[in-house]
């Protein structure tokens, strides 16, 4: 019988990518860890905790309340971004000079770096100078700096611009991968536009939409660049999200044993939310699972034309 030998030195490709995450992560959160069962006054003056800190972190009203505004205003820009990346990605050219440049103005807002982002659009709520705070001006008293319901919608307003593009840069390229024998069938069979989406478009964009709802909810439930220069986290707390308050707790009241444990609830939080997503966006390719994937051409004729025939 003759067995391979298994040759183990691949392994030495992958050492350089453990020590870089071990230094950049593992050593790190083995560290938080250490402080969160700790009260530390000084390098050498330590009290060890256990897990006060943690039942303070689940009961604290603050941090309650920052957690139920993630959840909302990632909410609202899912709610937002979702249908509005289709429809620019439906929207935007297929072929030529014109798909090109299109990408390239769609794309201008991710290239801008997150500070820059809040600090332009601050200036633009200015209520002032600013370009949106004075044409608002003109119909109402508008005032982020004063107002909480003001200073929410510029936040949301301001994530929906700059990530938007994003979601309709995916979907753009998971309409591009759909087969034109699927557009074919559909136009002998006299599909309308809104037939052809529904029954054509949206089942082969479900990967792409649960991967473009995955990152931007892991993404806005971690914000904090742009609200915090927009905002601060005011007026008051009324845009005082989890990682804002975080950096007050650490940074501004120096509670380093609590801000440590607040680090690792708030880590574990996302790993959960990361892990119900990744199992929706898996769900299909279990054992047993109904698979839909992968159909090829002759059939998309017969496939469009049951599905259309269902719908009338």
């Amino acid at each position: 019988m003759n067995l391979k030998k298994k040759n183990n030195r691949a392994w030495f490709l992958v050492l350089p990518v453990v020590v870089v995450v071990a230094f950049t992560a593992i050593i790190p959160l083995m560290t938080v860890a250490n402080y969160s069962v700790q009260d530390i006054f000084s390098p050498t003056n330590r009290l060890y905790m256990g897990l006060d800190f943690f039942r303070q972190i689940a009961t604290d009203p603050a941090i309650i309340a920052a957690f139920q505004r993630n959840l909302v205003f990632s909410t609202q820009i899912l709610a937002i971004e979702i249908p509005l990346g289709i429809i620019i990605a439906k929207l935007m050219p297929r072929h030529g000079w014109k798909a090109a440049a299109a990408l390239v103005i769609v794309a201008i807002p991710l290239i801008i770096p997150w500070n820059v982002v809040g600090t332009t659009w601050r200036v633009l709520a200015r209520p002032d100078v600013g370009l949106l705070g004075v044409a608002i001006n003109q119909f109402r008293e508008f005032d982020i700096g004063n107002t909480p319901a003001d200073a929410w919608f510029t936040m949301v307003l301001m994530d929906v611009w700059h990530w938007t593009p994003l979601v309709a840069l995916l979907v753009y390229a998971g309409l591009r991968a759909i087969p034109d024998a699927y557009y074919q069938a559909a136009s002998i069979d006299g599909a309308s536009a809104m037939s052809v989406f529904r029954f054509v478009e949206l089942p082969k964009l479900r990967r792409v939409l649960m991967i473009a709802l995955l990152l931007r909810f892991m993404d806005s439930f971690m914000i904090y660049a742009e609200p915090y220069i927009l905002t601060g986290g005011g007026p008051g707390t009324s845009t005082e999200v989890m990682s804002i308050l975080l950096v007050v707790i650490a940074v501004i009241q120096f509670d380093l044993g609590k801000a440590a444990a607040f680090s690792l609830i708030y880590f574990l939080v996302i790993q959960i939310f990361s892990f119900i997503f990744f199992t929706v966006l898996t769900l299909d390719e279990r054992p047993g699972a109904t698979k839909k994937r992968n159909r090829t051409a002759e059939s998309a004729r017969d496939d469009v034309a049951r599905a259309i025939g269902g719908s009338r």
